[in-house]
């Protein structure tokens, strides 16, 4: 894999205290190149045909610091717009269409919320912020939280029993969306499980109170930048994957389509920076975020997190993280497999009882969404844990 190697600098440089990435075969990863090959091909197979589970996709697979898999397959930019009278896309001619490549940046969407808990988890570790604390010690003026005693672990956990979302998009201007924030009580018992992307709203709020500092300075300055994660931030991002052409009624606002903007309505209504989402960033930064935490928060001379701080993250239930989770996981889900989803077609997943680690970005939303299929997710996740050699 060359040109991996030219493109990331793999390779050459003094020991550092963390491994970082680099290109390799499968056999040197001590994976099997069968599998691996499978894995490739699906990846092929999922923007094939009149009506491909994505317009473009790249996957991104290895174990310890070696990348084994780096596949790019389809179209970054396919559609100019959504044609509802024939549910179908109206492509661009062949010239002005984008291809895939493995350095392609994606709207990560609800991958964005990792980011905000490894955020809040390095704010726990510094002792500036409790785990079971009230988010209402923070945030007095958040009254229905207040009220009903929401805690930090339950956002981090979903079991504050907010709802799933709230129409901020629909708000006149930024007084009406925080008047909604801070009025909007539970709708199921606090500690029930109920996923929301409220939760990790609450959390940005709380991170933005306790250190004074926006949520986008406090990833830059205490993940990515550290990580060298270059190609990871909030929009705009010019050069990303398109999405999709939002318009209303399978949308919830009226965009058009989009590229490098935000797909999340909420998101967007924020101004693009949201706890829950926002991010835009490629495959490889991904692979770094998630060799990091494998290696308990430590890459080349950086650390993000100490050991005792991942494990809290990742043990079961997880801190942001889902675990063990086969419906996107496949079979590396049983033995502590941590990660996420994202809407737009993108997903994360690290086991660290195999060490290895799977990054798929896709935009499935292109040119419009439609009712999730996470089965290719688990098809790659379940070629990767039958590789382990």
């Amino acid at each position: 894999m060359p040109s991996l190697e030219h493109t990331y600098g793999f390779g050459g440089g003094a020991e550092l205290s963390a491994p970082r990435l680099r290109a390799g075969t499968p056999e040197r990863a001590g994976l099997d190149p069968v599998q691996l090959r499978h894995l490739a091909e699906e990846v092929h197979a999922l923007t094939a045909g009149a009506r491909p589970w994505a317009a473009g996709a790249v996957a991104l697979a290895g174990r310890g610091p070696v990348i084994a898999v780096a596949e790019a397959s389809g179209w970054a930019v396919r559609h100019a717009h959504y044609d509802p009278d024939t549910g179908t896309g109206v492509e661009l001619p062949p010239a002005e269409r984008v291809p895939v490549t493995v350095d392609t940046p994606f709207d990560l969407a609800s991958l964005t919320k990792l980011f905000t808990a490894v955020a809040a988890v390095q704010q726990i570790e510094r002792g500036t912020l409790g785990m079971d604390a009230r988010v209402g010690a923070y945030l007095p003026e958040f009254t229905a939280a207040a009220e009903h005693g929401i805690t930090v672990r339950q956002l981090l956990t979903h079991t504050s029993g907010l709802r799933p979302e709230l129409p901020l998009y629909d708000c006149p201007d930024d007084t009406a969306r925080l008047a909604l924030l801070r009025a909007e009580a539970p709708i199921a018992a606090p500690g029930t499980h109920l996923y929301s992307d409220l939760n990790m709203l609450l959390l940005q709020f709380v991170l933005e109170r306790i250190t004074g500092r926006t949520l986008d300075v406090l990833i830059a300055d205490g993940i990515t930048r550290p990580l060298g994660m270059t190609a990871t931030a909030f929009g705009p991002c010019p050069g990303a994957a398109a999405t999709e052409d939002q318009r209303r009624p399978w949308a919830k606002a009226d965009r058009g389509m989009l590229r490098g903007a935000v797909h999340d309505e909420n998101a967007w209504a924020l101004g693009g920076v949201a706890g829950h989402a926002g991010l835009f960033s490629t495959a490889y930064d991904l692979a770094v975020f998630a060799r990091t935490l494998l290696a308990g928060g430590g890459y080349g001379p950086a650390r993000v997190l100490g050991p005792d701080f991942v494990e809290l993250l990742l043990t079961p239930p997880g801190l942001g993280f889902a675990v063990d989770q086969p419906w996107f996981m496949g079979e590396l889900a049983g033995r502590g497999a941590a990660g996420h989803t994202g809407f737009t077609g993108t997903s994360l997943v690290l086991d660290p009882a195999t060490d290895t680690f799977l990054v798929l970005l896709a935009n499935t939303v292109h040119p419009r969404r439609r009712a999730p299929d996470s089965r290719p997710r688990a098809a790659l996740a379940t070629y990767l844990a039958r590789a382990v050699i």
